[in-house]
């Protein structure tokens, strides 16, 4: 039976069920309050202050963003601890001055002297010491110096005695996303762990302070087992979960809370294709999964109630057209679908599917009640 709220809704559009996300924040609350440790949630993948409003601690903070955007969107509502987790540069920092200025306190993030050096030429020419964290590298896989680079002593040297604030210590193991299953992210939450404990004790071992110990990504967050020495986790994806972390056991596709809403507009018969209306401009060109056991082509088809049809995938997509079709080795009976008939697609990346659209159509968990509209924004 179709759902009647979503029969006025103009296709492609975002949606989100409510029940799913707050079932999702509730399983990172818990996991990191057991460990003993607090939470300071990625906004990057919402891009919504209303979203926001359900996983911060009490509403407002504190809160890990990707753009300077994020940070004055969320400041502007009231978040006033927010950690920009992209590494600085110089010319940004005018901009961070102006978020301390009106009250939010933006802490930055860098891995090299020079960075320090200009944050700490801001906060002698505005008298306001900025708040830095230094990355660290745990996987090779982006930023960060490691515990034993000379470097690391260097910056924090500059940090601390020319007139910012050294606050910690930071890494994000972006290599468990290639882990597949529990045991194998448990061993990089434990790598990025003891990345980040070595580089605090490193610093305090040179007088130097260490307050934050920061760690985070969404597959180690969840199987951490012992985060003894760290202070503080990120994590953002969580809130929808994707196909991307379905693929490697983070979750179960029935945990995914965003999904595309899409109308059939079309068939080609002769090659067993279903076209939709939902392309690569709703879905976005992530490929996440293509590398993965299972490739999900450009996202998971479902129903209109949200419940996946097996077999069906979108194996292709133009920039307004998407093609629907089974996988090459299914075998079962595909159903008919009508020009008309509305359908969902999960994402193989939530943050990059979201990043299509303006606004979030919610399904509230509360069985009847009427969907709400959640704003969401971009740039940087």
């Amino acid at each position: 039976m179709p759902d009647p709220r979503l029969s006025p809704l103009t296709t492609p559009c975002l949606l989100v069920d409510e029940a799913r996300m707050k079932r999702n924040i509730d399983r990172l609350a818990q996991h990191t309050a057991a460990l003993g440790v607090s939470l300071r949630p990625h906004l990057k993948t919402t891009k919504s202050v209303e979203a926001a409003r359900y996983v911060l601690a009490n509403g407002n903070g504190p809160a890990t963003v990707s753009t300077l955007a994020e940070a004055e969107v969320f400041a502007g509502a009231g978040i006033t601890d927010i950690l920009y987790g992209v590494g600085i540069s110089p010319d940004k920092l005018d901009r961070v001055l102006a978020l301390h200025h009106a009250g939010c306190r933006l802490t930055v993030l860098l891995d090299c002297a020079a960075q320090a050096e200009a944050v700490v030429a801001a906060s002698k020419a505005s008298g306001i010491a900025i708040p830095a964290m230094i990355e660290i590298d745990s996987d090779g896989h982006r930023s960060g110096l490691t515990a034993d680079d000379p470097a690391l002593i260097e910056v924090g040297r500059v940090l601390h005695e020319g007139g910012a604030e050294l606050c910690g210590v930071l890494c994000h193991a972006g290599e468990s996303y290639g882990a597949i299953g529990r045991d194998a992210q448990a061993e990089f939450a434990e790598q990025e762990r003891l990345a980040v404990v070595n580089a605090a004790t490193a610093l305090r071992n040179a007088d130097l302070p260490c307050p934050v110990v920061s760690v985070g990504s969404t597959p180690t967050a969840h199987a951490a087992k012992d985060l003894t020495g760290v202070t503080e986790v990120r994590a953002g994806v969580h809130v929808f979960f994707d196909l991307v972390m379905a693929g490697i056991d983070v979750c179960d596709v029935d945990d995914i809370a965003l999904s595309v809403l899409t109308t059939v507009i079309g068939h080609q018969p002769s090659r067993g294709w279903t076209i939709c209306d939902a392309g690569w401009m709703a879905m976005s060109r992530d490929r996440g999964t293509a590398d993965q056991r299972v490739d999900q082509g450009y996202g998971v088809v479902c129903d209109e109630m949200g419940q996946v049809i097996p077999g069906l995938i979108v194996i292709k997509a133009n920039q307004e057209h998407g093609v629907i079709a089974p996988r090459p080795d299914f075998e079962g009976e595909v159903p008919d679908f009508p020009v008309g008939t509305r359908l969902r697609i999960l994402p193989n990346h939530a943050c990059a599917t979201a990043a299509q659209h303006q606004q979030y159509h919610v399904i509230p968990e509360t069985a009847g009640a009427a969907l709400s509209t959640w704003s969401r924004f971009g740039g940087w």
